[in-house]
């Protein structure tokens, strides 16, 4: 007859939750999350800012895009633990108000956006852009957004609805 035998089983140990401050779209919020989990899952799950999108989780497609001290950053490759006392700003940031931004303006205007799921990171990414070069050409655009994967457009209203919103920001004399 066969005896039975027991197996030792490791623990695993259950990490504690940290609890952090981080300053969102010009907001401090405090939130409480688990070390592991990366800025794309607590924007989404914690603090219910769902405009980023989830996408390939790999840095690949960048519907993830947010900006972590005004920068371009994929949200899905950068822990939350890190961002403490930084600035990260998410697409529900970029209108002022209830005043939409050039760029949000023209993509609904032009064709940018149709199904809309990189459209949040495209918006991130080119805001950056125009901040920094106010007046960019078509091969500026193509390099900056190189990393924000588009299923639907073919991208030549993407790149359009870019190049008017800088003619928009440029005539309104204001900053991107």
């Amino acid at each position: 007859m066969p005896t039975e035998q027991t197996a030792s089983v490791t623990e695993i140990p259950i990490r504690k939750n940290v609890h952090l401050n981080l300053r969102v779209n010009g907001e401090s919020r405090e939130v409480s999350f688990a070390p592991y989990k990366t800025l794309l899952e607590v924007l989404r799950e914690d603090l219910a800012l769902t405009g980023t999108k989830h996408g390939c989780e790999l840095g690949e497609c960048g519907a993830c895009a947010v900006q972590i001290d005004g920068e371009p950053q994929l949200s899905c490759l950068v822990l939350a633990v890190g961002c403490e006392g930084r600035e990260i700003r998410t697409v529900e940031g970029l209108a002022d108000g209830s005043r939409l931004h050039p760029l949000q303006e023209t993509f609904a205007e032009l064709g940018g956006s149709q199904c809309g799921y990189c459209s949040p990171g495209m918006l991130m990414t080119a805001q950056a852009l125009l901040r920094d070069t106010p007046a960019p050409t078509r091969a500026q655009v193509r390099e900056a957004l190189a990393g924000n994967l588009c299923r639907c457009t073919g991208y030549s209203q993407i790149f359009e609805a870019v190049e008017e919103a800088a003619r928009r920001i440029a005539e309104r004399g204001g900053a991107a």
